[in-house]
């Protein structure tokens, strides 16, 4: 047992291997210091950042006192696991390790963790880890002792980095919020929005949120809209995205289906209202799904006792109204304008495999 551990990785995305082997090196150390390094080729399609990944970490190892969370935005440390293209010098590891384990004041005697493929594990450099490979018997030894993981053949991390929705079960629990697509299904009353929010939520098995408008007036208004007025807008916004949050944070799959958006509340608002609201302007620019259906407003018209535009004049106006607020913020919605139901779940379907899980028709 070693007093100090230290495990350096990016962790881009945290899977279940490097939990295990995170967990593992926690064992045979009184403290494990894990340093987390910004990736030096990030996906192109995920906005990580250093900060996010401390969370994931933060969260997974917040019962283990015994793990400390650090960041870095040094890149080339000796990462825990072994890569195919890692090239070492060990005076330049040791010169960065000396400087990373001053700069966050980590223990003089610590060992540093890595797993059983990586060129440090050998106790024998072999030539094709070093910058230089007739110096070999001049290289000075690593600073640090080494320790090794096992390896966990099942997760690929290569692959993992490369299509984290491809190994979506791979994918730690904690970080499956930034790793999942939000999908917002809008269009006018009674164009079959919430009918698709559910049929997708089942095909894919993903975690949805729904519409808050609906809801809000059956909590606070008495299930009438007859008292909705314009300071009832914030608060249905604001209970919007915590449901979007709620939804991402809690995804059950790489794609998480939203019911209606912030601009269909603002045209409801300049519907009824007159007026456009600042605080749902906000929430459109600041909390925008990844992506946006929008339905045509084409299909049968059916009164549910909460909708009030069915008239074609009515629904044409609120559709156009629609239209207007995503060119006011610079979003393209897809649009679907089948009128048949199963065509629009086809269409649907269609559009968010191509989108998100990379499927061609």
């Amino acid at each position: 047992m070693h007093d100090n551990g230290i495990m350096i990785g990016h962790f881009e995305p945290l899977h279940l291997g490097q939990m295990r082997s995170i967990l593992y090196a926690a064992g045979q150390a009184q403290a494990l210091h894990i340093i987390i390094t910004k990736h030096p080729t990030p996906h192109p399609d995920f906005t990580i950042t250093l900060q996010d990944k401390a969370r994931w970490l933060q969260m997974a190892c917040a019962d283990l006192p015994f793990i400390h969370i650090y960041t870095t935005d040094e890149i080339k440390l000796p990462l825990h696991e072994s890569f195919d293209d890692v090239v070492i010098d060990i005076g330049t590891t040791n010169a960065k390790l000396q400087h990373i384990s001053a700069e966050l004041e980590l223990p003089a005697d610590s060992v540093l963790f890595v797993a059983e493929n990586h060129p440090l594990a050998s106790n024998i450099l072999a030539s094709n880890i070093i910058s230089n490979p007739a110096s070999i018997e001049n290289q000075s030894p690593l600073m640090m002792q080494v320790e090794t993981t096992p390896l966990q053949p099942e997760f690929d991390s290569y692959a993992i980095a490369r299509d984290p929705v491809a190994h979506w079960p791979a994918l730690h629990p904690q970080v499956r919020g930034d790793y999942t697509k939000t999908v917002a299904i809008v269009g006018g009353e009674s164009s079959g929005k919430t009918t698709l929010v559910h049929k997708l939520a089942n095909y894919y098995g993903a975690s949805f949120a729904l519409e808050m408008g609906r809801l809000y007036v059956g909590t606070d208004l008495g299930g009438s809209e007859i008292g909705l007025q314009y300071s009832d807008y914030g608060p249905i916004a604001l209970d919007h995205a915590e449901a979007m949050r709620v939804a991402a944070s809690n995804a059950t799959a790489p794609v998480t289906i939203i019911d209606t958006d912030f601009v269909t509340t603002q045209a409801f608002c300049e519907e009824y209202e007159g007026r456009t609201h600042p605080f749902v302007t906000a929430c459109i620019d600041e909390f925008r799904a990844d992506h946006t259906i929008m339905l045509d407003n084409n299909t049968p018209w059916v009164d549910d006792g909460m909708r009030s535009l069915g008239t074609p004049e009515a629904r044409g106006r609120f559709e156009q109204r629609l239209i207007d607020i995503f060119e006011r913020h610079d979003i393209e919605p897809h649009l679907i304008d089948q009128p048949d139901y199963d065509t629009r779940y086809q269409q649907a379907i269609a559009f968010i495999d191509a989108q998100i899980y990379n499927k061609k028709a």
